[in-house]
């Protein structure tokens, strides 16, 4: 186990059902953390790229952490090919609940949650990673991305809200 998964692991047993929240910029880790963590504690796992109702979509998932995700117990999948909303998935009240994206921690989310992280990587790393990974379906969109990251960032301060800060 990497040694910052046992670090979270630690942390996240401190409660019966943990609710992890992983946030950081786009490329930063996040995905990989989350999808590492969650068989380890058992938990659902929430990934914000599901939800962001398109480009533009960023405060709107973050509100829908606090107001669906962690207080309705249920999220709405955005079809990205059909560019509209989809499906509503229901999450299992009593098992833990990993949610993770940008976004995702916030002033409001953070006294929901039994953990908050942060993923802190550098930005030409980040980028590289990102359009290596969704190529050329998010490249067009990097700039107007990182400006919602960016104005999220500075709002909320997801970083110093965090309680353990981790490199990606």
């Amino acid at each position: 186990m990497r040694p910052d998964l046992a670090a979270v692991t630690t942390l996240a047993a401190r409660s019966p059902r943990p609710v992890v929240l992983i946030d950081g910029r786009s490329g930063s880790g996040k995905t990989e953390l989350a999808t590492a963590l969650a068989p380890v504690i058992g938990a659902q796992l929430v990934r914000l790229d599901d939800v962001y109702p398109g480009w533009d979509g960023l405060e709107a998932a973050s509100e829908a952490v606090v107001r669906d995700i962690l207080g309705r117990h249920r999220w709405q999948r955005w079809d990205w090919a059909a560019m509209a909303p989809a499906e509503w998935n229901e999450l299992d009240r009593a098992a833990p609940v990993i949610i993770e994206g940008c976004g995702a921690l916030s002033r409001t989310s953070m006294a929901l949650a039994t953990l908050a992280i942060w993923v802190e990587l550098d930005a030409a790393t980040r980028k590289t990673r990102a359009l290596a990974r969704d190529g050329d379906a998010y490249a067009p969109h990097w700039d107007r991305w990182a400006a919602q990251e960016a104005s999220f960032i500075a709002r909320e301060h997801p970083a110093d809200l965090a309680d353990l800060i981790l490199q990606g």
